[in-house]
C-alpha cells in the first residue's frame, strides 16, 4: 500500500516537474495564460511556470514568415482587367499582440494586402500599372505597415510577383496591336503611292517644260535663220527658194 502511494507521488512529482519546466527552442516564443488570462511570454531557453495554473496557450514563430498572397483580378482606372499577386516577408515582433490583437494574423495580413493592392492598382491606368511595379510595391508596404504593427508584426518586404493583363484583355490587346500594325501598313503604302504619284507628275511637268523650251528654242532658231536668209538674198526670190529647199 505504501509502495503504491510512493509510486503515485513519484509520478505526480515527475508530471508536475514536466508541466513546470518548459524549454523553448530558438526562433519561437510561447504565450502563457494563468487561469485563462494572459500571464507572460516565454523566451527561448529554459523557463519555469506554475504547474496546473499556467498553461501554454500558443507557440509563435519569431522567424521570418513567407506569405504567398493569392492571385486576384483587378480593374484599372481605364477599366482594364489585370491579374496580380504578391509575396510578403513578415516577422512577429510582439507575440502577445499577434495572438490577441487579431483572430488570425496571417489571414488578416493576406486580406489587407489584397485589398490595398486592389485599391492602388484601381487608381492607375493599365500602362501605368504594368510599368510601375516598384512604385506599387513601395505604396503597398507604406499603406499596410501601420495596421500590421498593431498586430505585433513587422513587414520586412512586399514583392509584386506578377502583374499582367487577364487572358481576355491580352487577346483584346493583341487584336488592337494587329489592327494598329495593319493601319500603319496601309498608311505607309498610301504614303508611298502618293509620293510616287507626285514624283511622276513632277517628272512629267519637267519633261513638258523642257519640251516647251526646246520648241521655243527651235522656233527662235528658225526665225533667226529666216532673218539671216532674208538678209543674205536681199529680197531675191530664186536664191531664197534655193536656200529654203523649195
Amino acid at each position: 500500500m505504501e509502495l503504491n502511494i510512493l509510486i503515485v507521488l513519484l509520478v505526480a512529482v515527475v508530471v508536475t516537474l514536466y508541466k513546470g519546466i518548459k524549454i523553448v527552442p530558438q526562433g519561437e516564443e510561447w504565450i502563457i495564460e494563468k487561469l485563462g488570462k494572459f500571464s507572460k511570454t516565454l523566451k527561448p531557453g529554459l523557463n519555469f511556470i506554475v504547474p496546473y495554473i499556467d498553461d501554454v496557450r500558443q507557440r509563435i514563430s519569431t522567424r521570418d514568415i513567407i506569405m504567398d498572397i493569392p492571385q486576384q483580378e483587378v480593374i484599372t482606372k481605364d477599366n482594364a482587367v489585370i491579374r496580380t499577386n504578391a509575396i510578403a516577408f513578415v516577422r512577429v515582433t510582439n507575440p502577445k499582440d499577434a495572438l490577441y490583437g487579431v483572430e488570425d494574423f496571417k489571414l488578416a495580413i493576406s486580406s489587407l494586402i489584397m485589398t490595398t493592392l486592389r485599391s492602388i492598382v484601381g487608381e492607375m491606368k493599365l500602362d501605368e500599372a504594368l510599368s510601375n511595379r516598384e512604385m506599387i510595391k513601395a505604396r503597398l508596404k507604406d499603406s499596410i505597415i501601420d495596421d500590421v504593427a498593431d498586430w505585433g508584426v513587422t513587414v520586412k518586404s512586399v514583392e509584386i510577383q506578377d502583374i499582367n493583363p487577364s487572358g481576355s484583355m491580352q487577346d483584346s490587346m493583341e487584336r488592337q496591336a494587329a489592327a494598329e500594325r495593319e493601319r500603319r501598313a496601309i498608311e505607309t503604302t498610301a504614303e508611298g503611292n502618293k509620293n510616287a504619284a507626285i514624283l511622276e507628275a513632277q517628272g512629267k511637268l519637267e519633261a513638258a517644260k523642257l519640251e516647251a523650251q526646246a520648241q521655243v528654242s527651235l522656233a527662235s532658231a528658225s526665225a533667226e535663220a529666216m532673218e539671216m536668209i532674208a538678209k543674205s538674198t536681199d529680197g531675191k526670190e530664186l536664191p531664197a527658194m534655193f536656200l529654203l529647199g523649195d
